[in-house]
């Protein structure tokens, strides 16, 4: 299994859609990015640790590519807006995508340019290509949220 950690909004959105995905074998969100140490829900919101809102996706190179991912993570945000996705604004929101390797750069790099020159968006990408830094993993309420209120579940 290898990890690949994407910010594109809210995590709940992101990790939901990741994990539809054949060949992802786990998901969670947290926090990356930023400078501020084991930060909170609300130390994230309150816009002082830097972090972005992020899903963690541990998959299947055999099942599903890195590049494929890449698609996926494209095609469930704008890339074009500026630390805000739909309603949601702040640094925490940003697009960016912190890869684990330097394969995973290279590849985050190539796909960021493709889509840049395939002349989709009127703008341009503003998404971050980064080195994965700390993880901070976000409270349980967090963790498959979507899943858990679909099924009525108390989150």
């Amino acid at each position: 299994m290898e990890k690949a950690t994407f910010a594109a909004g809210c995590f709940w959105k992101v990790e939901a859609e990741f994990r539809k995905v054949k060949g992802v074998g786990a998901t969670s969100v947290g926090y990356m990015g930023g400078h501020f140490p084991n930060p909170s829900y609300l130390d994230v919101l309150s816009r002082i640790t830097g972090h972005a809102e992020v899903a963690q996706v541990e998959y299947d190179p055999e099942k599903v590519s890195y590049k494929q991912l890449l698609e996926i993570f494209w095609k469930i945000h704008d890339p074009t807006s500026l630390n805000r996705q739909g309603a949601d604004r702040g640094e925490q929101y940003r697009s960016a995508i912190f890869f684990h390797s330097p394969e995973q750069e290279k590849i985050a790099r190539k796909s960021k340019h493709q889509l840049q020159i395939s002349d989709k968006y009127d703008r341009d990408i503003v998404t971050e290509i980064k080195p994965a830094s700390e993880y901070y993993l976000a409270d349980e309420y967090h963790q498959q949220y979507l899943e858990k209120k679909k099924r009525g579940q108390s989150v």
